[in-house]
């Protein structure tokens, strides 16, 4: 009766706060319905990594194979290959693609010329909005052997043309570096909004103790934005196993191939080329759960030794 008469009193409250900020609800209503519609629901879809799909059965109708699928990718002959070049792009990302943005951000915010800054600002965010398809047409070109700038540079110094996007070694630089340069501009935007709210105060007590620039940036502002670094960390920790499959496919030859085959890509072709719905959906969904357990893993660190976590 208590465990009854509590659900009454709190559906009471819930549908009186619903009458009283009714307009908020309505405000929120289309992104529950986003998510619903396009992250929820899709989730049905999950049966397939169980099931041995059949077009004509449906996803209920076609038989369970329970861990068979996953059974089948980590005895695949490509399956170190595919974690390796994965985590290995993701990885190098990070460590690459993490911190410069804040550097970047950081030496925006020392940069007293009103209209420098703004002219900078603008050729940084500018390659954000160049589609992927439009970026790896560009770098196809600048790196082509004979006549791609890169290789026109190193012929004026008397060196030898390169097929940058035949070397598998190569590829990571390439797609890290480029990726740095596109979207650098766009990720400082949340770092430079940040560094807005430091305390100036702050900033005149260290001018005050004779504090160089470097140093009020790295005992004033940085401890400033500590918060906002470890919550974008953790979420791009979430993501360390998603390696962007367009700019990859697009960048993918047979002759890079052995470090350009990621598990994105993969999925694709067992799933949409070979029509293998079932394994794909498995090795997907295994990927999706290591992002899971990173992402809680990087929170409960920072819980505890940064005393900051999402959740």
């Amino acid at each position: 009766m208590e465990i009854q008469k509590k659900k009454e009193s709190l559906g009471i409250r819930l549908w009186k706060n619903m009458k009283k900020n009714w307009i908020l609800y309505v405000m929120i209503a289309p992104v529950a319905v986003y998510y619903i519609v396009f992250a929820y629901t899709p989730m049905y879809g999950i049966l397939l990594a169980f099931k041995n799909y059949k077009v004509k059965l449906g996803i209920l109708g076609s038989p369970w194979v329970g861990l068979d699928h996953f059974q089948r990718f980590f005895s695949a002959y490509n399956f170190k290959q595919l974690i390796g070049n994965t985590v290995g792009i993701s990885v190098y990302s990070l460590i690459i693609g993490f911190p410069i943005p804040i550097v970047f951000a950081l030496m925006l915010n020392y940069l007293t010329h009103h209209k420098l800054k703004k002219i900078v600002q603008m050729v940084s965010y500018a390659p954000y909005f160049i589609s992927t398809v439009v970026i790896c047409g560009m770098i196809t070109i600048f790196m082509a052997p004979d006549t791609g700038i890169l290789n026109v540079l190193r012929g004026f110094f008397g060196l030898e043309s390169v097929n940058f996007l035949a070397r598998p070694e190569w590829f990571k630089s390439i797609y890290v570096w480029t990726g740095v340069w596109q979207g650098m501009g766009w990720s400082s935007i949340i770092y430079i909004s940040a560094l807005a709210g430091v305390d100036y105060e702050m900033h005149e007590a260290a001018i005050v103790d004779g504090a160089t620039k470097i140093q009020r940036m790295i005992h004033v502002d940085l401890p400033s934005i500590k918060p906002t670094i470890l919550m974008l960390l953790i979420l791009q920790m979430g993501s360390i196993m998603n390696v962007g499959f367009e700019k990859v496919y697009l960048l993918q030859n047979t002759l890079n191939k052995s470090a350009a085959s990621v598990i994105a890509t993969y999925v694709y072709e067992v799933g949409l080329i070979n029509s293998d719905y079932g394994y794909s959906t498995a090795v997907g969904l295994f990927n999706s759960l290591i992002n899971l357990a990173l992402v809680v893993a990087a929170n409960q660190l920072s819980k505890r030794f940064a005393g900051e976590s999402l959740f």
